[in-house]
């Protein structure tokens, strides 16, 4: 096994390796995986000593937890850190002939109801807890409580509040009485982190959008203000949606869309100066997460043992420093993010 470092989420005295395995992909994302496929990407992670496995009920509606609770029951519970989701609670779908998996091609024929109270917090934790066949997790994220799913301010805010006046106590309950290590919250977009934080006590955010090699505007407000209350950061999409993988080709994705014709041009150009210094720029793109002392974890998906091998290898080849100067004089990052 490899010795990934390890980092501390919060201050929950839960320390998590460096770099984890996000399991979208194992819900059939936008492709489906047989089973041996789906184990085959769990066993790469762990062969190369990732320890930190994220899931969620809405990833396949319940097929990536049913995928990585088969595998993490064959290893000892305290040798990884394991995380799901609460903000979805699933039955069965009512009408077989008309059930839309969405996203999740493979996706089981379950559908959800939105419910960030008391009771649907509570009710997905143990849903999961059944899903994984485990006894516990180690910690629990308030799942898509943003504007890129509920589009509106009223929806939001009413989401918001039930979780203030309700949700929150299941929360923390779990945490006080040590059911779970840590709580934290997805985010989706910028404008969020403070919202929570006026609301609710959290230990770290898994973020999606806003810190990547393409954009680092959460280094405006919203990670100075996690670094002021001690609170951590786990980087989901570490691509960008595909991007920051494939280069600026034609199709390439940014943030779940087709990328504008701005972000592929700025792609282009980034990776312009990682030819120049002879460093692929997914591995520029995971190293420069990485480098930030905010962020515990990056957390990259993979639909194959093969991409675990090659991200655990693009984050250990050495980048020329000159690199980051370069990209930073050409306006291109941030003066003022962290490169290693």
């Amino acid at each position: 096994m490899n010795n990934i470092p390890l980092r501390e989420i919060g201050s929950t005295g839960t320390s998590v390796t460096q770099f984890g395995l996000g399991t979208a992909p194992l819900g059939d994302l936008f492709e489906a995986l047989d089973e041996g496929a789906a184990q085959n990407v769990l066993q790469a992670a762990w062969d190369v000593g990732v320890r930190l496995f994220d899931t969620s009920p809405f990833y396949g509606n319940g097929k990536s937890e049913h995928r990585v609770g088969h595998f993490l029951r064959q290893k000892p519970r305290d040798e990884y850190v394991l995380s799901t989701k609460v903000g979805r609670v699933f039955h069965p779908a009512r009408d077989l002939e008309t059930f839309d998996p969405g996203p999740f091609t493979g996706a089981l024929p379950f559908e959800f109801t939105v419910d960030y109270s008391y009771d649907g917090i509570m009710r997905s934790y143990e849903d999961s807890l059944h899903r994984l066949s485990l006894p516990n997790v180690d910690l629990l994220v308030i799942h898509d409580l943003d504007f890129y799913f509920y589009e509106t301010e009223a929806r939001v805010n009413a989401y918001l509040n039930q979780l203030f006046t309700s949700g929150w106590r299941a929360l923390d309950e779990l945490r006080r009485y040590g059911l779970v290590k840590g709580v934290g919250a997805g985010i989706n977009e910028l404008g969020m982190i403070p919202r929570f934080l006026d609301l609710v006590d959290l230990d770290f955010f898994l973020v999606a959008y806003g810190y990547n090699l393409l954009t680092q505007e959460m280094l405006e407000e919203e990670f100075p203000l996690c670094e002021q209350q001690g609170i951590s950061i786990i980087v989901g999409a570490v691509f960008a949606s595909g991007i920051l993988a494939t280069g600026a080709v034609p199709g390439a994705h940014y943030f779940y869309a087709p990328a504008s014709p701005e972000m592929m041009e700025r792609t282009d150009r980034i990776e312009r100066i990682c030819k120049r210094y002879e460093t692929p720029l997914p591995c520029a793109a995971l190293q420069f997460l990485t480098a930030n002392p905010i962020v515990s974890a990056i957390i990259p998906g993979a639909l194959k043992a093969a991409h675990v091998q090659t991200n655990f290898d693009m984050l250990r080849k050495p980048v020329p420093r000159e690199l980051w100067g370069a990209l930073k004089s050409e306006g291109l990052l941030r003066e003022d993010a962290p490169t290693p």
